[in-house]
């Protein structure tokens, strides 16, 4: 893993976060309209609001990417979680859930939520793996595709 290096949000990398995260939705389901909201706007959306945008650089490149989204004082959204196809099995996921997860707790949050859906097996494995527990499954008014919802205490 130390070829790896772990970053915070840098204009330079905002085509790699709207990329990543267009290629797996895109792959699984359709962009909507929160999604481009999030992507094309993510300063005002995500960082201006107190949140933040981690990558996983190799070699200066953004391989891999997840946000961190203020819901209230002491609540997080994990969003926008993805990594290059061709890095995906090498544990990065892990890397950007533990990175997001020491951030939250330096913002002294008490829980961060996560959007997600049950035909995205990996994720779900990877999400309760690092704690997380489902705290609804079915629709969502936000994302047409969201069908699980989980939640981690910190």
């Amino acid at each position: 893993m130390s070829k790896f290096t772990v970053t915070k949000y840098a204009p330079e990398h905002h085509t790699a976060f709207v990329e990543l995260n267009t290629e797996w939705i895109q792959k699984h389901f359709v962009v909507e309209k929160m999604d481009l909201i999030q992507l094309n706007q993510a300063q005002e959306s995500i960082l201006n609001i107190g949140g933040e945008i981690f990558f996983i650089l190799d070699q200066g490149k953004a391989i891999a990417t997840c946000a961190m989204v203020p819901h209230g004082e002491k609540s997080y959204e994990l969003a926008k979680m993805a990594v290059s196809p061709h890095y995906r099995g090498q544990g990065l996921g892990d890397l950007l859930i533990e990175t997001a997860i020491a951030w939250a707790r330096k913002k002294k949050a008490e829980e961060i939520t996560l959007l997600s859906n049950t035909v995205l097996t990996p994720a779900i494995t990877l999400y309760k793996k690092h704690g997380f527990v489902t705290t609804h499954l079915g629709p969502h008014p936000d994302y047409d595709r969201s069908n699980i919802e989980m939640k981690l205490v910190l």
